[in-house]
């Protein structure tokens, strides 16, 4: 799509609003799944990354206690218990992140997320993830031969962030360390809205990791993906439909009842709430629109988006 020049300005706002400490979001959840660790050097960077990711999520980006759920050296009962809690928490409009951190294996027909014990498969983590109550879900699966996790989780309403970019990437991998850095680097807000989206984190952390290959003088054994418009083809840049609703998904979003007592505030909330919507459902509707409805309609929202992120931020949201 060709953005016109007054969607530039108002996508990429000069100035960003400073972060204020709120309450817990009630509409955000996120289960972080520290998976085998092998040898006792990946054990420990595992357990290293899952706290540093606990911690950015909780005081960074305003997850709650009862939000956030970390499983240490996870085994498939564990996972499957916090699914199946999950399914009586989760409301339709709430947003499930679930990270990945560990070991992935890929045998050729099968993809897997290694475990303590018996590991669970791509198709295993769609099943859970198709029985909950809410479709706004993002996965980041973070581990080596994660690329193969694409097809599988591939959904309306879902965004799939991998690792590698397939099977053959089997080697253990940086990622989840630059994603963390991202989450915490002051200029990971690029467009300067005040809010990190998730096409934000994930452009930020793939160029780190792009960096570190680069700098090292190594061929790059990994190359994350990005997909999130349903139709299972995941890619290494925002390009061809893909990013769209990762642009629109934040990671600190705020929680209209947070802002409740600010009604000017309030109602932009739920405008934004309304907003993101809409572009989730015309993506998803994508194939049966003409191209020049779709093109023109999306660039209609994202402009009255844009408009609404400006304001939240000159409301000191």
């Amino acid at each position: 799509m060709k953005y016109s020049l007054l969607i530039l300005c108002l996508l990429f706002p000069i100035g960003m609003a400073a972060q204020q400490k709120t309450q817990p979001d009630a509409n955000k959840f996120a289960v972080i799944i520290d998976g085998a660790g092998g040898e006792p050097a990946y054990a420990k960077q595992f357990e290293q990354w899952t706290t540093e990711l606990q911690t950015a999520l909780s005081s960074r980006y305003n997850f709650g206690d009862r939000q956030l759920t970390v499983l240490p050296h996870a085994t498939a009962e564990d996972v499957k218990r916090t699914f199946s809690q999950l399914k009586s928490q989760l409301q339709p409009n709430n947003v499930l992140f679930v990270f990945l951190i560990g070991h992935g294996s890929f045998d050729g027909k099968e993809a897997k997320f290694n475990l303590v014990g018996p590991d669970l498969s791509a198709g295993d983590y769609n099943a859970l993830l198709a029985a909950l109550p809410t479709t706004r879900i993002v996965v980041f699966n973070m581990a080596s031969a994660s690329g193969e996790f694409v097809k599988s989780l591939s959904a309306k309403g879902r965004i799939v962030i991998t690792a590698t970019r397939s099977g053959q990437e089997s080697n253990a991998t940086r990622f989840a360390g630059y994603f963390i850095a991202a989450l915490n680097a002051t200029d990971a807000d690029t467009d300067q809205d005040g809010h990190v989206s998730v096409l934000e984190a994930f452009v930020y952390a793939n160029r780190l990791t792009a960096d570190f290959y680069t700098r090292a003088g190594r061929l790059a054994t990994e190359h994350a993906l990005l997909e999130d418009n349903g139709d299972g083809v995941g890619h290494e840049k925002a390009e061809a439909g893909e990013g769209l609703l990762a642009r629109a998904t934040y990671l600190d979003s705020l929680s209209v009842d947070e802002a409740a007592a600010n009604a000017t505030s309030a109602k932009l909330l739920k405008e934004r709430t309304r907003l993101e919507g809409e572009i989730e459902q015309l993506i998803g509707r994508k194939s049966n629109l003409p191209e020049a409805e779709y093109e023109a309609t999306l660039e209609r929202l994202f402009i009255e988006l844009a408009k609404v992120n400006r304001s939240i931020k000159q409301a000191g949201t």
